[in-house]
């Protein structure tokens, strides 16, 4: 299934975002939350791609098994910065061999634990020049990421915003929001994008605060911004994990309801392998 087709269906699209496991233990795990949450009927599914491609191959393999032995429509995330045209050429015929019909085209960043790095080539240097490059050879629904609280490596946020709609003129056909805590920082990004002439579905990303340390690193490297009140939530748990996830999960059942009650066409949950909260949150909204 297309993931375009799914967003012009009635009622709200739920999606679910994992990374490939680099263990045994990992991949158990992994299979063990796919399955609770494959029972909440998710749209579609998707995988990350590692910094630099490191999980390329890990990507493309999880994919496949994920939409054959699961029946989850899935969707592989792909980075270009650096890659060979030649490189992804290949991976992206084996995910078409394998029935995938749907890409998220991202730039990605160098391996952030490998200082002696180098690119492979400067063929690409923007998510743009991928979705291109994809538009040009292959048949694949192509989704593109948007940052509405603006990106670390912004220009300016009119800069941005030109970006991402030659990104869409180029061939993305729906924008997945890195995660963010207020929703008016979704609102106000959505209404320049509107006013942009963008018309896409803009899909909010939606991250459960499950630990204090985690959420802060993480918010750290993707630029987005603790409301005060979360931060007050988090800082009153002290290091009850239990109460931290508690204070999480209900932040994110709010954000998700104000956003549904808005008419977002979904809620991509960024899951980090794990399901818990994100069927905590789901629970809340749904009743299941």
């Amino acid at each position: 299934m297309r993931i375009a087709d799914l967003y012009r269906q009635a009622g709200p699209v739920i999606s679910f975002e994992f990374f490939p496991p680099r263990t045994d233990a990992g991949y158990r795990s992994l299979y063990r939350t796919l399955a609770e949450l494959k029972r909440l009927e998710p749209g579609f599914v998707s995988v990350t791609w590692g910094a630099g491609g490191s999980t390329r191959r890990l990507t493309a393999e999880l994919v496949g098994r994920i939409q054959r032995e699961l029946g989850l429509t899935a969707m592989a995330h792909m980075t270009c910065v650096g890659a060979r045209p030649e490189t992804l050429a290949s991976t992206l015929e084996g995910l078409v061999r394998d029935g995938i019909e749907n890409l998220l085209a991202l730039r990605g960043d160098p391996p952030r634990n490998d200082p002696d790095w180098t690119p492979e080539s400067d063929h690409f240097q923007h998510a743009i020049d991928l979705v291109r490059f994809i538009r040009a050879r292959f048949d694949l629904c192509i989704g593109a990421a948007c940052h509405p609280e603006g990106h670390p490596d912004r220009e300016s946020p009119e800069a941005e915003i030109r970006h991402l709609a030659a990104k869409v003129q180029a061939g993305a056909e729906f924008l997945i929001t890195q995660f963010f805590f207020d929703n008016r920082d979704y609102f106000d990004f959505l209404g320049r994008t509107r006013s942009a002439g963008i018309e896409v579905p803009i899909v909010p990303g939606i991250m459960p605060v499950v630990s204090a340390s985690g959420i802060r690193r993480m918010a750290a490297l993707a630029g987005a911004r603790i409301p005060e009140a979360l931060e007050a939530r988090i800082a009153e748990a002290g290091e009850d994990d239990g109460r931290i996830a508690e204070a999480g999960i209900d932040w994110a059942t709010q954000q998700c309801r104000e956003l549904l009650d808005a008419g977002v066409p979904g809620l991509h949950f960024y899951t980090l392998n794990r399901s818990p909260a994100t069927r905590e949150v789901y629970r809340n909204l749904f009743g299941r």
